[in-house]
């Protein structure tokens, strides 16, 4: 396909953009509405089960991570369609917590910049590895600790 018939069918490489963003966060809900399904009834586990569900998603797709997470492209903005997966997304993590008490933005805000911040080291750093994964429990089992829970003695991830 030549780049003017392809205008033919899009208004422009931001309408591209759009579309993609919008895929791969939609792509994300299924992911993650498939581990709601079997979240376990402790927070601790629910919150490494959300950690691993995401990061291996993220980690798959080095492109698709640094469009729905980095602004990468110069001027692209989502639209409010485009973005609307990656809200239903974050409402899904914010239900999880606030069954589990969780309910201030900054302590949600933390959660997700551990996890997505160990998915950009892994891509950055480690690519096809687990450098940063194996990191996961441990991150989580912090974020609880700070938040004054005592996540318990350390478990494997089920």
């Amino acid at each position: 396909m030549k780049a003017p018939s392809l205008y033919s069918h899009v208004d422009s490489k931001n309408a591209i953009y759009d579309a993609m963003f919008a895929q791969a966060w939609s792509e994300c809900r299924e992911v993650m509405a498939a581990m709601d399904a079997r979240c376990p009834p402790d927070l601790r586990g629910t919150l490494q089960l959300y950690a691993h569900t995401f990061f291996d998603f993220s980690v798959s797709d080095l492109t698709r991570f640094q469009l729905m997470n980095q602004r990468t492209i110069p001027g692209f903005v989502p639209s409010s369609e485009a973005y609307a997966p990656a809200v239903l997304v974050m409402q899904g993590l914010q239900d999880q917590l606030d069954r589990h008490g969780i309910t201030a933005q900054e302590d949600i805000d933390l959660y997700v910049a551990l996890v997505g911040g160990l998915a950009d080291a892994q891509l950055a750093n480690d690519p096809g590895g687990n450098r940063w994964g194996r990191l996961l429990d441990r991150a989580v089992d912090m974020y609880l600790h700070d938040l004054g829970i005592d996540p318990g003695p350390p478990r494997t991830t089920p």
